[in-house]
């Protein structure tokens, strides 16, 4: 009974994760489609009186919405970032089984 139960939480904690990691997905995605507009807005804008306030906003957008989205990937991924001890023990453990196999089958 209690192997079930915990089964339970272990299965309500991947699906809280994977919500999560999908809506930073969705906000990352956002924000590539959102920094490609206002990049082409530098690049095609036009002399005219509100050029400064246009371009000041612009920046402003970019540096907060760059800095949402590094709490927001921080929030997520929490350590799990590319060379963790995991990533090495599950390495290590892949070669070494690739060196038994190429050392059972160079001899049959």
């Amino acid at each position: 009974m209690k192997s079930n139960t915990d089964d339970e939480k272990h299965l309500i904690k991947a699906q809280h994760k994977l919500r999560q990691l999908k809506i930073f997905y969705i906000h990352l995605a956002l924000y590539i489609v959102v920094v490609a507009l206002i990049s082409l807005n530098f690049y095609v804008m036009e002399e005219g009186p509100y050029t400064d306030n246009i371009t000041a906003l612009n920046i402003v957008v970019l540096v907060l919405w760059t800095l949402f989205i590094l709490i927001h990937a921080w929030s997520v991924f929490k350590g799990r970032f590319l060379f963790n001890k995991t990533w090495e023990d599950k390495k290590i453990e892949k070669i070494l089984k690739e060196k038994d196999k190429e050392e059972t089958t160079l001899w049959e």
